[in-house]
């Protein structure tokens, strides 16, 4: 079994020169210069100078491609790679803000646990609120007309 962690490492080591690039991506390698001048695209440079794209920017130029098959002009790829990566952004902030709320929900429910004192099955007092009085009014007037008793005081 793969370890995620060596995934994204992989994913992320510039190890492609352009020719190799162009090929998997199936570009020329003068597209790729231009894609990189337009900012699409933003390969590693060697001490030397020379581009190195990583597998993550193989996937790119596949997606810049798809985009501009399908008629969106260059600067539109740009804008929705933009728009792509800032919805990645905040769906990771989102998993991030969930994970927290549910640890501090459970951390919650363990303080409950502790501060739960066990009650008998004994009838609570009712508070004598304006709205107490007149249900356990209706209560007796209900009581009177069934014959039952519902509550007994």
């Amino acid at each position: 079994m793969k370890d995620a962690s060596l995934d994204a490492d992989t994913d992320e080591k510039p190890v492609y020169i352009i020719s190799v690039a162009a090929e998997l991506s199936g570009l020329h390698p003068q597209t790729l210069r231009i894609y990189e001048r337009k900012g699409l695209l933003g390969p590693r440079r060697t001490t030397g100078g020379n581009r190195r794209y990583c597998a993550q920017d193989i996937e790119k130029l596949k997606r810049i491609q798809d985009l501009t098959r399908n008629g969106i002009n260059l600067e539109g790829v740009r804008k929705i790679l933009e728009l792509e990566e800032a919805i990645a952004d905040l769906q990771r902030e989102l998993e991030y803000a969930r994970h927290n709320a549910e640890m501090h929900i459970k951390e919650i429910h363990r303080q409950y646990r502790r501060d739960l004192v066990p009650v008998r099955s004994a009838k609570l007092p009712i508070r004598q609120t304006s709205q107490a009085k007149e249900l356990l009014f209706l209560i007796e007037i209900w009581n009177q007309r069934n014959g039952k008793s519902f509550y007994v005081k």
